[in-house]
């Protein structure tokens, strides 16, 4: 069985996704062309918009788990319905991605929330830096939250 489905992430900075990938313990690979899926649509899910079966299975990078053969990968492509010079995520979610639903979570939350918070970092250490301030964050482990502030002395 295939499940592949995009998930509702616009990708606008890779270098963003590499460092989110390293904050969950996967690996961004850079030029992949392929990534790991059941390697077939047999149908019993809608394809991603903008995309045909014979383009299920390529990207321009991947996402995978370190020391984990059996686990699918996702794959990081051009994106199809959006703006140039943006990328979409793609993966197989039948049976968790055997292991990577674990990580990144359901629809890749735990991924898209990283992501968010590394390109919300490097905006406000742009402003920061302009601006002659400095930048703290604070994480609490109890709520999930992060906080950054940004001070001028």
């Amino acid at each position: 069985m295939s499940h592949v489905a995009v998930v509702d992430v616009e990708i606008k900075d890779l270098k963003a996704l590499e460092k989110a990938c390293e904050n969950l313990n996967l690996k961004f690979n850079w030029n992949q062309q392929t990534y790991k899926w059941y390697g077939r649509s047999v149908g019993d899910y809608p394809l991603p918009n903008g995309f045909k079966k014979e383009d299920l299975g390529k990207c321009d990078h991947a996402i995978s788990i370190p020391n984990n053969s059996k686990a699918y990968e996702i794959g990081v492509c051009e994106s199809r319905t959006s703006k140039k010079d943006s990328h979409c995520l793609l993966w197989d979610f039948w049976q968790g991605g055997f292991g990577m639903q674990k990580i990144v979570g359901d629809n890749c939350s735990n991924l898209t929330h990283e992501y968010a918070k590394e390109v919300a970092r490097k905006e406000v250490s742009k402003l920061a830096q302009a601006q002659n301030w400095t930048v703290t964050e604070d994480y609490n482990e109890q709520t999930g939250e992060t906080t950054i502030r940004l001070r001028k002395y």
